[in-house]
């Protein structure tokens, strides 16, 4: 694994990309935490950027990954760090401190909140919920579909994901909801031109990154939320008992529409020290990167405590 690394002596803070991202999605917390004291390390997660891209599809289940990440504390001779994650580095984060409770001394998850293991598998969930229709998790579980889509136009893929809320585009080429209509790339109207928060150097770098790695283990992680969710059956009723923040943008769509005001409750029944829910107004999925500033205001006001 890759990693990215900053600061002195301090304690170190571990922080967990998502998907389709990079160790340099957390380029603006890095540098603040660093400032502050902290120790900050943000690897490539396996199958990104310089990392390597194990063909083994269990190598990308969340205790696999879990262990790679622990691994990095091991190396680096440090019993516990602060964990921050983003995306699908917070579905393995969730799952993570449950996993390893005593490595971790306090964890700010963004984007993605957690209620605890449910009684069924995620993807026959979403099976009953969409059908034929087009939903790009269940799309992911196609064996080699996706990435060799996403692969053919990096550029064109990461334009289309790296948007703000009611950010203009172009209509869409593919409107029907079916699946078999089509892909990820049709379906979103390409954007007319980058947000505000990403500059041109920026996102040439991502597109560099997976020029390189190719979108195929990135997409793996979705191949196994079946897996995650049969293998985690002693995860069930265990909750997350150290101090946390959750951060998310109050326009993302993970969170379809929920307030702080529905999620504070039904999050505070499995993690028993949350110390709040934070949704910044006006901003969606990219978080930490479309408001650093207030972030990293949140992450040091937290740490601090």
């Amino acid at each position: 694994m890759r990693l990215a690394e900053i600061g002195g002596e301090g304690p170190v803070v571990l922080m967990v990309h998502g998907w389709p991202e990079s160790w340099y999605s957390w380029r603006h917390q890095m540098v603040a935490l660093a400032a502050a004291g902290y120790h900050v390390v943000a690897p490539d997660m396996p199958g990104y950027g310089e990392s390597d891209a194990p063909v083994d599809l269990n190598e990308y289940d969340v205790k696999r990954l879990s262990a790679n990440l622990v691994a990095i504390l091991d190396d680096l001779g440090e019993q516990q760090a602060i964990l921050i994650s983003h995306d699908f580095g917070t579905v393995i984060s969730w799952n993570m401190v449950l996993l390893y409770p005593d490595r971790f001394r306090a964890f700010v998850p963004t984007s993605v909140p957690w209620f605890g293991r449910g009684p069924v598998s995620p993807i026959e969930v979403w099976k009953q919920r969409y059908g034929e229709d087009f939903f790009y998790i269940l799309y992911h579980q196609e064996p080699a579909v996706a990435e060799a889509e996403y692969d053919a136009d990096p550029r064109g893929m990461l334009i289309r994901m790296f948007q703000t809320p009611g950010a203009p585009r172009k209509a869409p080429l593919i409107t029907d909801p079916k699946r078999a209509a089509g892909g990820m790339l049709g379906r979103r109207g390409e954007p007319l031109g980058l947000p505000a928060w990403l500059t041109e150097d920026d996102f040439d770098y991502y597109v560099s990154q997976f020029e390189k790695s190719g979108f195929r283990g990135g997409v793996n992680y979705y191949r196994n939320f079946h897996r995650n969710w049969k293998i985690t059956a002693e995860l069930a009723g265990k909750t997350i008992d150290i101090p946390t923040l959750f951060i998310a943008g109050e326009y993302d769509a993970v969170l379809a529409g929920a307030t702080a005001e529905i999620l504070q409750p039904k999050m505070s029944r499995v993690i028993t020290d949350l110390r709040g829910v934070e949704l910044l107004p006006g901003i969606g999925h990219w978080v930490q990167q479309e408001a650093p500033e207030e972030v990293n205001r949140l992450i040091l006001e937290f740490l601090d405590e």
